[in-house]
């Protein structure tokens, strides 16, 4: 492998003829996706002409279907606006109050980009006569009139709970948007919430507080936060990295040379994600380019450190760079296939982002690969690369890796123990991680200090939350519609989820029939469904579709905290369907949608998980022909990801969706150092003892993994800063498993060879092995070979 490896990618080294041109094709494909990311539609035209053409089938599937005849009626809606306003004032019910809000809607509506906006002055009239009902009497109404007019406000079941708070002190605004006037972000956010504000402004007797919210602005904050940080964070990220660079290496040079390579890599990468339409996924746009870019560092300072070395030997640089590629490069090629293995175990992910996000990992892998292994030798033929071998040995790595030989010797002398401690540590850090259970709040995905995040919050505390879910319930054929059974189903499950604290204000069909004057039973009152008014009606009945919903709230607390809850709430529609044979009853929504797929998260970490360590464990085992390095090697692997999901537990936090993206990445990050030391300890291994290869090991490989987990660790520290949270947690699991995947290796790994392999040396003199430690620059690969 290694002498396929050396023919394949060492000409690179030798013939920048041969690397120039893969560079510069490339460059030019990223640059035309990041600047044209169209131009290949001219070549799919044709395509896409065919598949939208009349006569094709599958539209002609799609004309020949049917349309069922509904009367033409515009029925209420409380979940189809494109924005909200959320206005919180304690005069709304006061003549000065509803005249700033009946001022504000008709100022709203008078923007060209607002359709029109539903609030409680324009519910249905609820009423036998067809009177107007308005819940906000008229200037001249005195204040026990505004009293009044409020509790019935309250009282009202398209109003209270639903436009209103059961203070009476907080109202919604529902506004749908003309896009065809939309012309910026900032109309649908700040253009909304300005406008409301300058009207309040013309009341001052008045106190407004305004927060806008609903579907778009939550996009838009998304969109917007994504892209602020994406530059921000990659810019400090990047940044930082080369700072730390420059300490570790103490050269400009081999600085731009690194940051050059990886820089390249991820230019590549960002581009061509346009050609898959990969660009528009949260990772992708900001934790992507920062992984990308510290992988390619880490393999870049491998290779580079190596390539110095032979630079000191006294090789000249077109050798120099051709020795380190074979002597690194094999190492640096098996820790991009096993993270490539273990970020496309993403693909096998329930979620579309994070299935994304996997191949466009797996891609990244790929191409930053490619960007090291060929830029980094042309760079060290260059004059940047004119004083690289002076620095040798003077680092700060380099001049104080020898402080650590006390503990490599401990180490050396007791490799049972150590092994022992290791491996009973990863079992019980194990044992904790496995106590993680899934959660997920859409709170999580948004700035918590946005305008969007507090309204969430705020609409949790006042109207039972911002989320609505359905029961829809439909009913056998041979019911007529006017049947009273249909309304007594409806009234049950409109009851049942009164019954439950966490879900907010529940609104059906019988919430109007109740609300209508008259006594009687249900039966007695299912002739009054024809009185109430068809946009109210039909908002909560179809009888052509045999339907009927029962729409209710659901509060941002966590989708796992409601899991007892919809199950309860199941497991009594299933009896309300036993007793009421022909029925359907089916719980239905957002909310409930993600509570079923909560349990694929948990599927996901164990998919991806464990096929990736199963393949990864099969290419080590391959790589080194080598069962039990194989089986060593799961430990420093493991024992990161055991610590990083014990502290989860500890710190109480949940597994989700950024979780399972972050195990899945910290495993192949991992398993890149103990690939470096192995692969430098067997080639060791072929000339020296078992203990005495260790030590050359680790004075071969242990700068550079030093060197590399520090600016990994800086790298992602720098997305702590992120005011999203998922990207925190992404950032905090990254850093401690990059920790103690570097404790792992240089300590548990050492041990764990000793114990486990086969040696003839267990009489070596260790003292003396410790004295090359110290006193010995490190020895060129090829004298062991």
């Amino acid at each position: 492998m290694s002498r396929y490896f050396d023919s394949s990618f060492g000409r690179f080294a030798d013939s920048p003829a041969l690397s120039l041109p893969v560079l510069v094709l490339l460059t030019v494909f990223a640059t035309l996706g990041h600047f044209w990311p169209g131009w290949t539609d001219v070549f799919t035209a044709a395509e896409q002409q065919e598949e939208v053409h009349p006569g094709n089938s599958r539209m002609s599937r799609v004309r020949d279907e049917p349309e069922r005849n509904l009367p033409d009626v515009d029925a209420v809606s409380l979940t189809d606006s494109d924005a909200v306003l959320v206005i919180t004032s304690p005069d709304l019910f006061t003549p000065n109050g509803a005249a700033a809000l009946r001022k504000m809607v008709e100022d709203l509506e008078a923007l060209p980009y607002v359709n029109d906006v539903f609030w409680l002055d324009r519910v249905p009239v609820l009423n036998l006569f067809g009177l107007r009902d308005s819940p906000l009497p008229g200037p001249r109404a005195s204040a026990r009139q505004y009293a009044e007019a409020k509790q019935t406000a309250v009282d009202h079941p398209l109003v209270g709970g639903q436009l209103l708070s059961d203070d009476g002190e907080t109202t919604l605004l529902l506004i749908k948007l003309d896009w065809l006037f939309v012309g910026s972000d900032e109309d649908v956010t700040e253009g909304l919430k300005e406008q409301a504000l300058v009207t309040a402004a013309q009341f001052p007797d008045t106190e407004f507080e305004i927060l806008v919210s609903g579907r778009v602005p939550m996009y838009v904050t998304f969109v917007n936060s994504q892209l602020r940080n994406r530059w921000m964070y990659q810019a400090i990220g990047h940044g930082m990295t080369i700072v730390m660079a420059l300490i570790l290496f103490r050269g400009l040079g081999a600085v731009i040379i690194v940051a050059g390579a990886a820089s390249l890599g991820v230019y590549w990468t960002t581009g061509l994600l346009y050609y898959f339409d990969l660009q528009d996924n949260p990772f992708n746009d900001i934790v992507l380019p920062v992984l990308l870019s510290l992988i390619a560092l880490a393999d870049g300072v491998h290779l580079l450190v190596e390539i110095r070395r032979q630079r000191a030997s006294g090789l000249t640089p077109r050798l120099a760079s051709r020795r380190g590629v074979t002597n690194v490069g094999l190492a640096c090629m098996l820790t991009s296939i096993t993270t490539a293995i273990g970020f496309g175990s993403l693909a096998l992910a329930h979620h579309d982002i994070v299935r994304e996000f996997g191949w466009a990992c797996v891609l990244g892998v790929g191409l930053t690969f490619l960007s090291v292994i060929t830029v980094i030798p042309l760079l060290c033929r260059t004059p940047l690369a004119r004083k690289l071998e002076k620095r040798h040995g003077k680092g700060v790595i380099d001049r104080n890796l020898g402080a650590i030989q006390s503990v490599i010797t401990f180490v050396m002398r007791h490799p049972k123990q150590i092994s022992t401690l290791g491996i009973v540590s990863t079992i019980l850090l194990a044992s904790t991680a496995l106590t993680l259970r899934p959660d997920e709040r859409r709170a999580n995905a948004l700035p918590l200090d946005s305008e969007v995040s507090q309204a969430m919050r705020h609409m949790d505390d006042v109207m039972g939350g911002m989320e609505h879910s359905e029961v829809r319930i439909r009913w056998p054929k041979s019911l007529d519609e006017t049947d009273p059974q249909i309304l007594e189903v409806v009234a049950a499950v409109t009851n049942r989820l009164k019954e439950e604290e966490s879900l907010g204000h529940p609104i059906s069909l019988a919430s109007f029939v109740a609300a209508l004057p008259g006594g009687g039973t249900l039966a007695d009152r299912m002739p009054l469904v024809e009185l109430l008014p068809p946009a109210l009606k039909r908002a909560f009945f179809v009888p052509e579709r045999r339907e009927a919903i029962v729409d209710f709230r659901v509060q941002d607390l966590g989708i796992a905290y409601y899991g007892k809850v919809f199950e309860s709430l199941e497991e009594y529609l299933r009896t309300v369907e036993e007793e009421n044979p022909g029925f359907e009853l089916r719980l239905r929504g957002s909310a409930v949608s993600r509570w079923r797929d909560l349990y694929q998260i948990v599927v996901d970490l164990a998919l991806s998980l464990g096929s990736a360590s199963l393949v990864i464990f099969f290419v080590l085992t391959v790589a080194y022909r080598s069962l039990r390095l194989g089986l060593i090697s799961l430990i420093p692997n493991f024992f990161p990801l055991s610590v990083t999901g014990a502290y989860l537990v500890w710190s109480g936090q949940p597994l989700e969706l950024a979780s399972v993206c972050a195990f899945t990445v910290c495993l192949g990050i991992a398993v890149d150092d103990t690939i470096h030391f192995l692969t430098r300890f067997q080639e060791e291994r072929q000339g020296w003892p078992t203990r005495e290869a260790i030590y050359r090991a680790f004075t071969a490989t242990g700068t550079a993994l030093i060197m590399t987990s520090i600016i990994l660790v800086i790298g992602f520290a720098s997305v702590l800063f992120s005011d999203l949270r998922d990207q925190r947690i992404f950032a905090v699991m990254g850093v401690l498993t990059i920790g103690s995947a570097l404790f792992a290796d240089l300590f548990l790994l050492p041990a764990l060879l000793l114990t486990f392999l086969k040696t003839d040396d267990s009489t070596a003199d260790e003292s003396e092995s410790a004295a090359n430690l110290s006193d010995q620059s490190p020895v060129p690969a090829d004298t062991a070979t």
